[in-house]
């Protein structure tokens, strides 16, 4: 056997790949299948990823950083036009793009507005990921395959590769890594083995939360709900081997109206939300938390410059 192609002599590969799409392509739920374990929020509602969340992919052979950026769409409000900056900006600075296409929805204006974008970023490797695939049969899958190459065609650019996967099934999403790997430049590994995502712990709680908060209330409120965890602190007098967090978190929204959604009578939806929220939470922090939720109203934030920097955006 030839030494030089024995695994040990191959150069070890490390960098950033991001993926993009339509909001609700599926992008924070194949992040997440990639990383093995929840790191990007994953809702059944678009635009919920509103951070730059990294999954990070230890591999033998190579380390992959993914840059979960919000979905590409057009702006109605101030918050909408600062996700697009962040989401160029991020393009601009990945070793690879994957673009995501769910493959039970036809191609519509949405992606092509996104493909165009990507047809004007020249040097970076480009791949079509089509998720969702165990939603589709055969043939819906094989036109769905030959409408993104023409896509490309059409734009004038190329894609590295066209990959089907089922993030919910795990299909390819291994094969997806091998792809995607090749790509990458270079590198010794960019973050320690046991790191899963770079994101600081009080974002990813807010997260969670945020993400709880949301999973009831449907339609009335998407994006009326942002988080901010004020404090987490170790209680004091525990001992070592009985730690506990304490967390306070406000919960804000945008008008007075929507705080009896969130707190449902009797306190039972908030009740709700802290539970399913501190279980994820002690779940990636690896410790007892006591979670301390509030609801406020913070009127209009979306619209106001003040309050979207005090909100974290």
């Amino acid at each position: 056997m030839d030494s030089a192609a024995s695994p040990s002599q191959a150069p070890h590969r490390a960098g950033f790949a991001c993926f993009v799409g339509r909001p609700n392509a599926g992008k924070s739920t194949l992040t997440n299948a990639l990383v093995g374990t929840k790191v990007a929020i994953t809702s059944n509602r678009p635009q919920t990823t509103r951070h730059t969340v990294r999954g990070i992919v230890h591999r033998p052979d190579a380390q992959l950083v993914l840059v979960d950026t919000p979905g590409l769409h057009k702006p109605r409000t101030l918050l909408g036009e600062r996700l697009n900056d962040v989401v160029r900006t991020t393009w601009a600075e990945v070793d690879v793009i994957g673009f995501c296409l769910p493959a039970d929805q036809k191609l519509g204006p949405g992606d092509k507005f996104i493909a165009k974008e990507l047809a004007g970023i020249k040097k970076t490797p480009k791949i079509a990921i089509v998720t969702k695939t165990d939603l589709v049969d055969s043939k819906q899958l094989a036109e769905q395959l030959i409408a993104i190459d023409q896509l490309a065609v059409e734009l004038g650019f190329e894609w590295q590769t066209i990959v089907p996967v089922s993030a919910v099934g795990d299909k390819q999403v291994s094969l997806l890594a091998d792809l995607i790997a090749p790509l990458l430049p270079e590198s010794p590994p960019l973050y320690p083995e046991g790191d899963l995502t770079d994101e600081p712990e009080q974002v990813m709680v807010a997260e969670l939360i945020r993400e709880a908060a949301l999973e009831g209330v449907r339609d009335e409120l998407p994006h009326s709900i942002a988080v901010v965890v004020e404090e987490m602190l170790p209680r004091e007098d525990r001992p070592a081997n009985k730690p506990l967090l304490d967390i306070h978190a406000n919960v804000y929204i945008e008008r007075p109206s929507q705080k009896g959604i969130i707190i449902g009578p009797k306190g039972a939806r908030l009740k709700e939300v802290g539970m399913k929220s501190r279980k994820h939470i002690e779940a990636l922090l690896g410790t007892p938390v006591y979670l301390d939720l509030h609801v406020k109203v913070a009127k209009d934030w979306q619209r106001d410059p003040k309050q979207l920097r005090k909100l974290g955006f």
